[in-house]
């Protein structure tokens, strides 16, 4: 069940369109994003290098430079400590190298997802300090290391962390939020509540980039020349799901361009063993292939297997690491299928079905995929979902959450229940003694505010575009809002009563629907649908019988009346080029 609404966002879209040249067509599409502050639109349509934020302003930063500069001249043994997934990962490849390039001595550890779990640990602090570090930086990490970071200052380190995430806080008895602070020497975080960088949502990677920015400058290496690094500071942006709007919109244009031109032996390796070598690559090839055989390596060996890989300047050595990456997520996948298969399982025949907030415990699910089944099954049910399974050390559990539901904020109101947390809004990580599952699903629940109306799932349609509107010169013009992504997805547009003149079903394995539509101006269009065509001919039969289905497919006429969203495009075949629309959703109307 879904509800369709036309987005109805108030701004005068007349006048952005006059003020910056633009069609008042691409005008309302940027206010349906809520771009409409004037220097966020100027960098939305620019996104030139030069509209990136001077470094200097996020807090602490500065500071940190200069720690790092004192350190490296002084020849200190530096360590970073990054995280398993695709951020951490390229989090560290860029203070690495960078650090490196400046002339530090500097090594890295990322913890073990199964025996280390998330971020530093009391044992990487002791190690550290047994190894003779002088200085430790986090990347991606950090900002809820209260107690760690006291042990790393109890033991003489410095401490430097560079984060992205929300900062833990705690509720005090008046129910006022106090935000817990750590020792740390300097915290590089934009999300603090006193930093004044005008930009809240970079991932991880970002925020590093920023601080080599600095560093670049302190040892008057050209600023030109950390452009190069934006390649992988846009795979982990896009993996790591943050709004592509302001720098991260300008950091995922530029690197995607130097990202199509790698100089770099392991991800062309990766590129090649993946078999988009020979593609334009753009944000779905990061985000379902590039991403997740990095992240692979994290969830079931080593996120250390990635880094190596893109530390590598052995081709040979590269090209194996890279089929252990994809061979490694191809693994991940069935994992994956079988369990959500298991969870919908749980879900369906147990009282979990009737909850708000769906908490499933499943001690067989590889810990390592618990948040990715918990986004699946947050898909179907549209609830937030809290996916716990037996880990080394206890249960341990990832969640997803959906917008009208602050996933951070809930559970640290359940802090009591747990031994670890962290997040951020639509995700979290947690883990718990398992006498307390029962009672943290409870209380979830019992204090939720959310109505069974938000657990209808939402589609927001930009606008009703007529089949006549559609042109080659209104695609140019979407092509000017890519990439999309989050904060800035693909438009919808939908359209009413359109008549089904004829439909096939195409492809080797007969999963492509192609039906040609008419509206009630006589307007004739293509389109398109990959989605699950059994459905849609059960639906027909359902409301019209078998009869009218079978004259689809023979293309007599019928009643049939649907209402679809779609996403116009060209589609170019044997050297014929047409417009077409692919169909995103649809309703048959009765």
């Amino acid at each position: 069940m879904e509800k369709w609404f036309i987005k109805n966002k108030v701004a005068d879209y007349k006048k952005i369109a006059k003020d910056f040249k633009i069609s008042e067509f691409l005008s309302k599409l940027l206010v349906n994003r809520d771009i409409t502050d004037y220097n966020l639109i100027d960098s939305f349509i620019s996104s030139s290098l030069d509209r990136l934020h001077d470094p200097s302003l996020m807090k602490d930063l500065l500071k940190g430079a200069d720690i790092i500069r004192d350190k490296i001249i002084n020849k200190r043994k530096i360590r970073i400590v990054g995280d398993y997934d695709v951020d951490g990962v390229i989090s560290i490849y860029l203070l690495y190298t960078s650090i490196k390039k400046c002339g530090g001595n500097v090594d890295y550890v990322i913890p073990s997802r199964i025996n280390d779990g998330y971020g530093i640990n009391n044992e990487i602090v002791r190690e550290a300090e047994k190894d003779g570090i002088d200085t430790i930086i986090t990347c991606d990490n950090g900002i809820a290391a209260i107690e760690q970071i006291k042990l790393a200052k109890e033991l003489g380190l410095t401490v430097i962390v560079t984060d992205h995430h929300d900062l833990p806080f705690v509720v005090d008895e008046a129910g006022e939020k106090k935000y817990l602070s750590t020792e740390a020497d300097a915290v590089i975080n934009p999300k603090q509540k006193d930093c004044n960088y005008p930009f809240k949502g970079l991932c991880g990677a970002a925020v590093v980039f920023k601080l080599i920015q600095e560093l670049y400058l302190i040892f008057e290496l050209p600023l030109e020349s950390t452009y190069c690094l934006m390649e992988y500071t846009a795979i982990a942006t896009i993996c790591d799901v943050v709004d592509l709007i302001d720098e991260n919109r300008i950091i995922v244009k530029k690197g995607l361009e130097l990202l199509n031109n790698t100089e770099n032996i392991g991800l062309k390796a990766l590129i090649k063993e993946t078999g988009i070598e020979d593609k334009e690559i753009g944000v779905y090839h990061i985000g379902f292939i590039i991403g997740p055989s990095i992240n692979a390596s994290g969830r079931l060996d080593s996120a250390l297997k990635a880094l190596e890989l893109l530390l590598s300047n052995d081709l040979d050595h590269a090209n194996l690491l890279a089929k252990e990456l994809r061979e490694l997520n191809e693994e991940r996948k069935q994992m994956t299928i079988d369990g959500v298969e298991k969870i919908i399982n749980i879900i369906e025949n147990s009282e979990i079905k009737k909850d708000k907030i769906l908490v499933i415990y499943e001690p067989e699910i590889h810990e390592s995929i618990a948040g990715i089944i918990a986004g699946r099954i947050k898909e179907k049910y549209n609830r937030p979902t809290i996916i716990l399974t037996q880990g080394k050390d206890g249960v341990k559990g990832s969640g997803r959450s959906i917008e009208e539901y602050n996933m951070f904020e809930e559970i640290s109101e359940c802090k009591n229940l747990l031994l670890k947390f962290g997040g951020h809004p639509m995700a979290a990580g947690l883990s718990l003694e398992e006498t307390n599952i029962s009672q943290f699903r409870k209380k979830l629940n019992e204090n939720t505010s959310l109505t069974d109306d938000d657990l209808i799932s939402r589609i927001y349609i930009d606008m009703q575009l007529p089949l006549e509107y559609i042109s080659f010169k209104l695609i140019d013009e979407l092509k000017l809002l890519e990439p999309f992504g989050k904060g800035n997805n693909k438009p919808i547009f939908g359209e009413k009563n359109l008549k089904i003149n004829r439909g096939f079903v195409l492809g080797a394995n007969k999963n492509v629907l192609k039906l040609i539509l008419e509206n009630e101006n006589r307007k004739i269009i293509e389109g398109i649908f990959f989605g699950d065509i059994m459905a849609f001919e059960n639906r027909v039969n359902e409301i019209y019988g078998n009869g009218e289905l079978d004259k689809i497919y023979k293309g007599i006429g019928n009643n049939i009346k649907l209402d679809i969203l779609f996403y116009p495009s060209v589609n170019e075949y044997n050297g014929n080029t047409n417009l077409q629309v692919t169909i995103q959703n649809y309703r048959i109307n009765k």
